[in-house]
């Protein structure tokens, strides 16, 4: 039995828009402002539903569309739009070479920090809390001023467009002002948070050579300081493509003995200095030029460098912002995230529309101190973006911050980073806030978007990704690949779109690109979740189609058993395997649960007991683990996802090759050599 799509037609949506919602959402404005304009009986489009179809059906129509309606700022051409052609090569996903797959906007010239910064008033653009509550804020006219002057700072020590400049930064204004900076002169940006390890931080700044290495001293962390200084310096010596360290006093004035001691370092305001009052510069480059280069989690092998062009991202996140998320200028938008996943870059999009970003350096949860609540109070947030595993944990908390904070502010709630399970569904509507749209979203750092996400026209039904994203022709294909509705399968995608990566780095010929997404599907993307579309337009995430259970050969997607597990008032987490096995019949596979269960209490054959019939109950006798086992904590990435794939390899006794992408590697041990687990 699938779960989420049993019974879908007697579910009561959650939350509904009205009549007024719908009326001024920006998705009404684009169909009746900028769609319907178009013409033709083609363009009947009168809702998002039909929205979708058309996007998917006439995609160098909609993307134009897209464009015109988001306002994106490009040099203008002959005509009434700056590009001549929308899309080259469109029938081509997994091109035979880099130069052969499709392109969007060929002719068209743009700067991606122009688009962000069109905005310079008094405004807040950035607002910084910690651990220790509100701090600094930059209007749109200092956050323009401090671009201009760290832009003149590159230029003056030799930095031009194609050149990297790395951040080993905490989410603070610096990092933006560093990576807009970079973009205005075409400079490439890609960061590391700095919870990073330095092998973790090599593996990815070492492969693609920055010129420019911007760092803080340190970061905050469940109450502790926690230095960088002599990680840095570890990197710094290793990385000898770096000519200038900027250091950024995050967590004290920085000594100068500090500074002298790298040799080639100055202070954040030094850099500024040296840049001094220069005047906002922007050099339009082709669409597809280099903006960003992110990060695979690297559990085979070096991490995959995924190049992404300044238009594509540009475009789609301009979509997703003002279409999906209904952002506006007045909104306040907040995301817990650090600069290592790809939901800062998302986040810091916002700019585009002119909202007031709020950055948090910090830990999400810090005991008896509801820090994340207190900031969407204190800010008035509008649109609160947060994890599904965040979401579960204040569940088991018992937090109800609906009674004890003013959340009625909040128009959107967002969650990704793992499935969000039904009852956390249940949890926010009771707990948090009932009038908000909560919606889950998926999609990865390799397309720095989305997939599915939501939508303010739509409503909400329990354990369900509202919409497919416009412009993106995603399906579900069974094991002959063929497209199925209202059966799990693969997450593919079937035509191009702006925001796939342009390349990856050191990879002349393509083939490392086509072998990550195009090797099981000829000319058709496939994103490794395991998933389901619903008859009613939606999207279930069951989890990694890589860490897949597969007992009997019945394929099992590990969402599934988190959903159930988690409910139970004995389990805080879980992660779940397929552990391999040898039957009389051959190779198999069996399914083993770790629970770190509530403080006290130790798993004996009662707590089994209620695990196993619970999920028979609410599943299949397929999904029952054949063994459960107690652990006191769970690795996870240090984006905050849990890391199944890495405690499969250690009770298989293979080695762990994305160790310095954990967050906790310690946790590790407590799943080798196991004598629950021998066989």
């Amino acid at each position: 039995m699938s779960s989420g799509s049993a019974h879908e037609e007697d579910q009561a949506p959650l939350w509904s828009p009205s009549a007024e919602q719908i009326a001024s959402a920006n998705v009404t404005r684009f169909i009746l402002e900028t769609v319907r304009p178009l013409g033709g009986a083609a363009l009947a489009v009168y809702d998002s539903v039909s929205l979708y179809a058309w996007s998917i059906a006439e995609p160098e129509r909609f993307w134009p569309a897209v464009w015109r309606f988001t306002g994106v700022i490009a040099q203008e051409r002959t005509g009434d739009a700056p590009w001549d052609r929308v899309l080259t090569g469109g029938d081509r996903m997994a091109p035979p070479d880099p130069v052969d797959g499709p392109r969007w906007f060929p002719g068209a010239r743009l700067n991606f920090a122009e688009n962000l910064l069109r905005f310079r008033d008094e405004r807040d653009a950035l607002v910084l809390w910690t651990e220790q509550g509100a701090g600094r804020r930059l209007t749109y006219a200092v956050l323009s001023r401090a671009v201009a002057s760290f832009a003149a700072f590159l230029r003056a020590s030799g930095v031009v467009a194609g050149d990297r400049v790395a951040g080993f930064v905490p989410n603070v204004p610096e990092a933006v002002v560093a990576m807009l900076a970079s973009a205005s002169i075409g400079a490439i940006w890609s960061s590391c948070s700095p919870d990073f390890g330095v092998t973790g931080v090599l593996d990815r700044f070492g492969q693609i050579a920055p010129r420019v290495l911007v760092a803080a001293d340190g970061y905050r962390y469940g109450g502790r300081n926690i230095d960088s200084i002599d990680r840095l310096r570890e990197i710094a010596r290793a990385l000898p493509s770096i000519e200038r360290i900027v250091l950024v006093p995050h967590l004290t004035a920085i000594a100068p003995a500090t500074v002298t001691g790298f040799g080639n370092a100055i202070t954040w305001d030094e850099a500024l200095a040296i840049g001094g009052d220069a005047r906002l510069h922007f050099d339009r480059l082709p669409f597809d030029h280099p903006l960003y280069v992110m990060y695979s989690s690297g559990t085979t092998g070096l991490p995959k460098c995924m190049v992404h062009g300044a238009g594509g991202t540009l475009l789609q996140h301009a979509k997703e912002l003002v279409l999906h998320t209904d952002l506006r200028r007045d909104d306040r938008i907040f995301y817990f995230t650090t600069t290592g996943w790809m939901m800062w870059n998302w986040l810091v999009s916002s700019l585009s529309v002119g909202a007031t970003v709020v950055l948090y350096d910090g830990a999400p949860i810090i005991r008896n101190r509801p820090v994340l609540w207190d900031l969407a109070a204190a800010e008035r947030i509008t649109i609160f973006g947060t994890s599904a595993k965040w979401i579960a944990l204040m569940e088991k908390d018992g937090a109800r911050p609906r009674k004890t904070h003013d959340l009625s502010g909040i128009r959107a709630i967002l969650s990704t980073g793992s499935p969000l399970a039904p009852s956390s569904f249940d949890y926010v509507y009771e707990a948090v806030a009932p009038g908000a749209r909560l919606s889950s979203i998926s999609g990865g750092t390799d397309i720095i978007s989305c997939f599915a996400l939501g939508d303010p026209t739509l409503p909400v039904y329990r354990g369900e990704l509202q919409t497919r994203g416009y412009g993106m022709r995603v399906e579900v294909y069974d094991p002959a690949g063929r497209a199925v509705i209202g059966t799990p399968g693969e997450l593919v995608c079937t035509a191009p779109f702006p925001s796939m990566p342009v390349s990856f780095w050191n990879d002349d010929d393509g083939r490392r690109y086509r072998d990550a997404y195009f090797s099981t599907y000829p000319n058709v993307w496939r994103h490794g979740d395991w998933a389901e579309c619903t008859m009613r337009g939606g999207l279930i995430i069951h989890g990694r189609s890589d860490a897949t259970l597969n007992p009997g050969g019945v394929r099992i997607g590990t969402a599934e058993i988190y959903r159930i597990v988690e409910r139970l008032p004995d389990v805080v987490e879980s992660i779940v395997i397929g552990q391999r096995t040898s039957t009389a019949t051959g190779a198999d596979e069996r399914v083993v649960l770790f629970v770190r269960l509530v403080a006290g209490l130790t798993l004996d054959d009662t707590i089994r007991e209620r695990i196993r019939s619970t999920i028979r109950e609410q599943a299949t006798p397929h999904h029952v683990p054949k063994r459960i086992v107690q652990v006191t904590d769970i690795p996870r990435t240090i984006s905050g996802k849990i890391s199944e794939i890495a405690v499969r390899d250690v009770v298989h006794g293979r080695a762990v090759t994305n160790v310095d992408a954990l967050a906790n590697p310690d946790a590790l041990a407590f799943f080798r050599d196991r004598p629950e687990l021998a066989l």
